[in-house]
């Protein structure tokens, strides 16, 4: 009698953890939420530059610095796996950067310093989902690019660091006129490095932005995409019925993207993001999710078929 209540109590415990990795953000306790850069794997990193530089042209890009790639294996939540290429290589992102906004406004609307109006609720959707540069350029006014600094730069996130290369920046309107708050390293408008804006999805994916509340709801915002183009093109006809998160851009030659695939299938639960200064880099973006799902599943002293 006395094993088979343990054996009950033991199977609630498991079934507990269990579901809590099963669902986002996860419920995992503080003390296991270690850094990202702390969790670089030497076996995913080999499998991803594998992937990248068997393309030629994804190579010289690389090189070139004009490519930047990186992933998150969130199959399991207790050992997550991080890989990078030229992760701390801050590029102009275009759109992408709007998630800092999202942030902002979420940390701004918690410390009771922006009212949570339905047209706020509204420009934040849209801004995300559909990339509304008048929405975006709505939020920015509201919360200046003060408010948006400080919490790029706000210890508790360090999302624009000059020690890590930079990061995600948000210091022009999207649109015409107003004042401007370009970054200090490269004078970029709009910035992001791979390496940051994977941090934001996986603190996104801990409950860690602004609070688990509040993380909810910035996933409910990000959570299925209205605009069908790069990852999210691809991903829809290989993993019709996974939950996706996103937020891309585009402008000239500059092409950005990244998401949280979430799909009932543990194996298919990673972040991915890419920066690509090339003019077919909308395609190159698509190409790059199959590549990148085999980088995440090869495991050690399994052969690649590429």
């Amino acid at each position: 009698m006395k094993n088979i209540i343990v054996f009950i109590v033991l199977f609630f415990i498991s079934s507990t953890l269990l579901f809590g990795q099963d669902e986002l953000p996860f419920k995992i306790n503080d003390a296991k939420i270690k850094p990202l850069r702390s969790l670089s794997n030497k076996q995913l990193q080999d499998n991803l530059e594998r992937e990248i530089y068997n393309n030629p042209l994804w190579k010289s890009l690389v090189n070139q610095k004009k490519m930047s790639i990186g992933i998150v294996d969130l199959s399991n939540a207790n050992d997550i796996k991080f890989a990078n290429i030229n992760g701390n290589h801050m590029m102009y992102a275009a759109s992408l950067p709007k998630i800092a906004i999202l942030l902002s406004a979420m940390d701004a609307i918690d410390k009771g310093e922006l009212k949570e109006t339905n047209d706020i609720k509204t420009d934040m959707r849209l801004m995300i989902s559909k990339s509304n540069n008048a929405a975006s350029t709505r939020m920015i006014d509201r919360l200046g690019y003060a408010k948006i600094k400080s919490v790029m730069t706000d210890p508790k996130y360090m999302f624009y660091d000059k020690n890590q290369g930079g990061g995600l920046w948000v210091g022009k309107r999207y649109g015409s006129g107003g004042d401007t708050n370009r970054e200090p390293l490269k004078n970029l408008s709009h910035a992001a490095t791979v390496n940051q804006v994977c941090r934001y999805y996986y603190l996104l994916a801990n409950g860690k932005l602004v609070n688990r509340s509040r993380s909810k709801q910035m996933l409910k915002i990000m959570g299925n995409p209205e605009l069908h183009h790069k990852f999210v093109n691809t991903i829809e006809k290989i993993a019709p019925d996974a939950q996706l998160y996103r937020k891309s851009g585009s402008w000239s030659t500059y092409h950005s993207d990244s998401i949280l695939v979430w799909s009932k299938d543990p194996n298919r639960r990673y972040i991915l993001v890419a920066l690509v200064d090339d003019s077919n880099g909308e395609q190159i973006i698509r190409n790059l999710v199959k590549p990148i799902e085999r980088a995440l599943k090869t495991k050690p002293n399994h052969n690649l078929i590429l």
